[in-house]
């Protein structure tokens, strides 16, 4: 992949294909991290001397002009955190587009709004998508690729269009390249895993794959009562997903034919009701009462997991603990985090919810190795797929 340093783009039109995909209540950013994290890149672009178009989605308006969904409150973040006016386009290749691209001159911004209100940008046709890939290339003289957190999607922006232009990857994707490699080629050892979320379903193949290379696996979040379950005990209200029981019980016996230590609850917060003032006690994992959920692992299971992280090398960590969100149930999340934070290891939080985890807790972001702007991403690369925006961005 060639890097910003080996493209010429002083007075040059370059399309950044950004993550912009923020949290937002009403018109408020909720979390402005991956915001944050896409600044590097363009302010490079900006001081040598670019036009910078910036694109990228927001949320899922599949194809349709949404409002709610519109990038205008991203434009005005991104224009207070560069400490410089960010013009805005109305759409993503219509009039608007062109005439703001148009305006641009050298080391001025402008973010187009989002790329999903196009049909093509999503679509499972070859020849619809290039249609519109086509379009927005022509506002550009050169492409960069930097949202790592949509590199797993064969979408225009993201794969059709650096197929025409020349291009370039950005310093967020080389960062993340180069942290999943040391996560999947030569990994100090031990090598552990902290997986957690609501549900075994979405990180089969990456618990599958992983089998293969941890020494140590820790399972929490929802998705450790299906474990739970799988070996034969009440998981009561909790949430369960019962068609995985028998994958289940296959990776507990992978684990153990392959010598990897795989860690499941000790200890969980049970409570009456999905709710932030539930009533709840902690009780053993294994004796879950029949009328009561799970929602956080346990004071016992915090100081196990902290144990079996304590000496690790390398550590990746994927999912919450519990239901972060609630105050109440926030503290096995915030155990694991803080446990990454103490550790001398090569830490790396793998996006998504953990990432919003660890502002939300109000955790030091410099207190891991590396905290993943894409969740998604990270995981199908850990599952040792190929990612089509990595692809396309090959030489």
């Amino acid at each position: 992949m060639r890097g910003l340093d080996e493209l010429d783009v002083k007075g040059r039109r370059v399309l950044v294909r950004a993550d912009l995909n923020v949290p937002l209540d009403g018109d408020v950013i909720t979390d402005d991290g991956r915001i944050r994290a896409s600044l590097p890149t363009i302010r490079e672009l900006a001081g040598k001397g670019a036009k910078v178009i910036v694109c990228a989605h927001l949320g899922r308006p599949k194809g349709q002009v949404k409002p709610e969904f519109s990038l205008a409150p991203v434009a005005k973040r991104l224009s207070e955190l560069l400490g410089e006016p960010v013009a805005f386009a109305a759409d993503v290749v219509g009039d608007s587009a062109r005439a703001t691209v148009a305006a641009l001159e050298e080391g001025q911004v402008a973010l187009l709004e989002n790329l999903r209100y196009e049909p093509g940008e999503e679509s499972k046709d070859d020849a619809a998508r290039a249609e519109f890939a086509a379009r927005l290339a022509m506002l550009a003289d050169l492409y960069v690729g930097d949202g790592f957190g949509a590199v797993h999607r064969k979408h225009a922006s993201v794969y059709d269009v650096p197929r025409q232009l020349p291009h370039a990857v950005g310093g967020l994707i080389a960062a993340e390249v180069d942290v999943l490699r040391k996560l999947t080629e030569d990994p100090a050892r031990p090598y552990a895993v902290v997986l957690g979320g609501a549900k075994v379903s979405d990180k089969l193949k990456v618990i599958a794959n992983l089998l293969t290379k941890v020494d140590r696996l820790l399972i929490g979040g929802g998705m450790a009562y299906t474990f739970l379950k799988a070996q034969g005990y009440e998981v009561g209200k909790s949430l369960l997903q019962e068609e995985q029981l028998d994958t289940v019980r296959g990776f507990l016996n992978e684990a153990a034919s392959r010598g990897v230590d795989l860690v499941l609850p000790v200890d969980i917060l049970a409570a009456t009701e999905f709710a932030e003032d539930a009533e709840h006690e902690v009780v053993d994992a294994t004796a879950i009462p029949a009328d009561r959920e799970g929602l956080d692992i346990g004071p016992r299971t915090r100081e196990l997991f902290a144990q079996k992280l304590a000496d690790a090398e390398t550590v990746f960590w994927n999912g919450p603990m519990g239901v972060f969100e609630f105050e109440a149930f926030s503290g096995g999340t915030r155990a694991v985090a803080e446990a990454l934070v103490r550790s001398e290891a090569f830490t790396v939080v793998g996006g998504g919810d953990s990432a919003a985890a660890v502002r939300k807790l109000g955790l030091p972001e410099d207190g891991f190795s590396h905290i993943s702007t894409g969740g998604g991403a990270s995981l199908e690369y850990l599952e040792g797929k190929e990612l089509p925006g990595l692809i396309a961005l090959e030489d």
